[in-house]
């Protein structure tokens, strides 16, 4: 299991996930005051702007990653929870999108972009890679099977 290639894609995906939803994805800057906007939500002057739809779906893309790793028996079922959590992430963009820019009209405020909001992105790559391995290790089964 841990010998495969994928599982170690799986890995790094499941790890990037979990420091995204643990570091601040941007930043909303008024004036000289600077509001951290993390997956959970923000806090502006006292008042919490929840945002748990953000970290719903990178607990769930962990989640997801991390237990496809124990299905290396039924490749077919690891390559469609794999390409699940790809489309989640897709999702988690376009929702951090719409909270971004529901709480920049809100405030009023200018929003600067963290380091972390990357690793999603990271994450789909390691995950198409995943897919590719565990495809070959397929194709390669189903040649072995063949010459029995």
């Amino acid at each position: 299991m841990i010998q495969r290639i994928q599982t170690v894609f799986l890995l790094l995906v499941t790890g990037l996930l979990v420091a995204s939803m643990c570091l601040p994805v941007g930043y909303f800057v008024a004036d000289a005051v600077s509001y951290t906007f993390k997956p959970m939500g923000l806090e502006v002057n006292g008042v919490f702007h929840s945002t748990w739809g953000i970290f719903c779906i990178l607990l769930l893309s962990s989640i997801i990653s991390f237990a496809t790793i124990f299905l290396f028996k039924n490749r077919i079922l690891q390559i469609r929870m794999t390409v699940f959590c790809c489309v989640l992430l897709v999702g988690y963009y376009l929702s951090f999108l719409a909270f971004m820019f529901m709480l920049k009209s809100d405030l009023g405020t200018s929003f600067r972009i963290s380091w972390a909001l990357c690793f999603p992105l990271i994450a789909i790559i390691l995950n198409y890679l995943a897919i590719r391995a565990i495809g070959r290790d397929e194709v390669m089964v189903k040649a072995a099977d063949r010459l029995r």
